[in-house]
């Protein structure tokens, strides 16, 4: 099928030279506004086009799928996740899925120190009190955080982000420990300086500091749950750029709450942009709207392997970043 002719349907708003290669390559119908699409309007999209791109705020669940028409031969995801969409529902009807995965490496990583760093040393409480002009001068014992050298750093989920954050936090002196399906080969534990755990509970028991780096998986769905939040120390910080729903948000709001958890640093949230409203308003917990990701370097190199995911299956081949039941 010539890539010329391929009818692509692109969901929201991309950067400009993502859409302007993508209109010279493809017949594409891009977005004109930024809101989401309503599932009426994907459901007449995958009717109607041989190539769909969505990002993670569009639904693709069994339901739009099987609506779907006998063109749609291609969901090529503008995002490395993947659990917006019923991929077993997609390749049982012949339509295959990519993603753009390793992009948001280094971005993500670089934001995971950030949400470290703010929550350690309050940096969040010491603006609000210059923007609100209540600061009177240093005082030694003012917004007084904590070193993070010295400190273990507990990584959930060791891959690409995991181990980037892993080489962050070395320079900064932290110790680094780890939990993962699998265990890294040894040269590159010992380049991490990484310490394995095969236990989650005992390393959530031993750690300063815990972020999560794993994707959401039915077997990660609450990984960290309310037994396991009451296993952190008192003076643990909690740090989620992945996934939100991999946490039990209204359980870490409790601990939060009761001083049990000495404070997070999320970017990313079990019901999307339905925050639990009690997050909001406690003193020791920084939160971002999912910007982890959030460089044009990053959203347009996302765009490019996408582009790429198409050209390849417009010429007849599988898509380098075709997603796997292995991956699932």
């Amino acid at each position: 099928m010539p890539a010329s002719r391929l009818s692509v349907v692109v969901t929201r708003r991309l950067p400009e030279p993502v859409e302007t290669r993508m209109t010279e390559l493809f017949d594409v119908r891009l977005r004109e506004t930024d809101d989401k699409m309503t599932r009426e309007e994907l459901a007449e999209a995958m009717a109607t086009c041989d190539v769909l791109v969505p990002t993670i705020t569009d639904q693709i669940d069994a339901g739009l799928i099987a609506k779907a028409g006998e063109r749609l031969k291609l969901i090529a995801s503008y995002g490395s996740g993947f659990d917006h969409i019923d991929v077993a529902t997609a390749r049982s009807r012949g339509i295959l899925v990519s993603n753009t995965p390793g992009v948001v490496t280094e971005d993500t990583a670089d934001m995971t120190l950030a949400l470290i760093l703010a929550v350690t040393r309050r940096i969040p409480e010491g603006l609000a009190a210059m923007q609100a002009g209540e600061w009177q001068g240093w005082a030694p014992t003012a917004f007084l955080g904590g070193r993070l050298g010295g400190r273990r750093l507990g990584i959930l989920g060791m891959g690409r982000i995991g181990q980037a954050v892993a080489r962050r936090a070395r320079a900064f002196g932290m110790q680094v420990h780890y939990h993962n399906r699998r265990r890294l080969r040894p040269e590159i534990e010992a380049e991490l300086e990484a310490t394995y755990w095969d236990s989650l509970d005992q390393m959530i028991a031993r750690m300063d500091v815990l972020t999560v780096n794993c994707p959401h998986t039915p077997s990660t769905f609450h990984l960290l749950n309310a037994r396991r939040l009451k296993l952190l120390k008192p003076s643990a910080v909690v740090v989620n750029t992945s996934r939100g729903e991999v946490i039990d948000e209204n359980a870490l709001t409790r601990g939060l709450k009761a001083r049990e958890i000495a404070g997070a640093g999320l970017d990313v949230y079990e019901h999307g942009t339905d925050v639990n409203p009690e997050l909001r308003s406690l003193p020791n917990v920084v939160l971002l709207p999912h910007m982890g990701s959030a460089t044009l370097e990053g959203r347009i190199e996302m765009g490019e392997k996408v582009i790429i995911n198409i050209k390849t299956f417009a010429d007849g081949h599988r898509p380098p970043d075709q997603v796997v039941p292995a991956m699932l």
